[in-house]
């Protein structure tokens, strides 16, 4: 069965918005697949909007422009406002817990809050809040392995940042976890 997987990736510059879809990307092309990772952002870089589109499929990308996904990882209230219904029926809704006021509304979709900021800090190290995230999205939607994350880690991580791969490691385990209690809850 060939599967093919559009996320999008939303938030304030500076909450490695456009790192997480670059690493899906790299984990994508360390199994093989077919992948596409779009980034936009606003020209203020730091504190303005950004969001990417990364696509993993197991087939040739017809189009790396993408209007409907069926998943969507979400850092701050304007991007869940903007980005909310561009999930398909069926798909699934990330988001961070402190930094939205109005939850999402949707029924059609499946929607998990994530404490990744808490959680990050709990860490020591609150710039891995992405990886947690991204650990708790490959929970849900297994589209990539962890092992090709942490070698796609490697590589897009500049060497002399290396040295955060183990905390990196521990965030993506730490977001596994996170999501399993919260569906264990409900």
């Amino acid at each position: 069965m060939q599967i093919t997987h559009e996320i999008i990736f939303a938030g304030f510059g500076g909450q490695g918005v456009l790192s997480m879809g670059a690493i899906i990307a790299y984990a994508g092309m360390i199994e093989g697949k077919e992948v596409s990772w779009m980034p936009s952002y606003g020209p203020e870089m730091r504190g303005g909007t950004a969001n990417c589109i990364a696509i993993v499929s197991d087939k040739r990308i017809s189009s790396p422009i993408v209007t409907k996904f069926d998943s969507a990882i979400i850092l701050n209230q304007p991007s869940l406002d903007k980005f909310e219904f561009t999930v398909k029926p069926g798909g699934i809704l990330l988001y961070e817990e402190s930094t939205i006021i109005k939850p999402p509304t949707r029924t059609d979709i499946e929607t998990y809050c994530i404490a990744a900021n808490e959680e990050a800090s709990k860490l020591g190290a609150k710039q891995v809040a992405n990886m947690i995230m991204v650990g708790a999205f490959l929970e849900k939607r297994p589209i990539l392995k962890m092992g090709s994350i942490l070698e796609a880690l490697k590589k897009a991580l500049p060497l002399h940042r290396h040295n955060l791969i183990p905390v990196n490691e521990k965030a993506l385990e730490c977001g596994k976890e996170l999501i399993k209690d919260i569906v264990t809850a409900e």
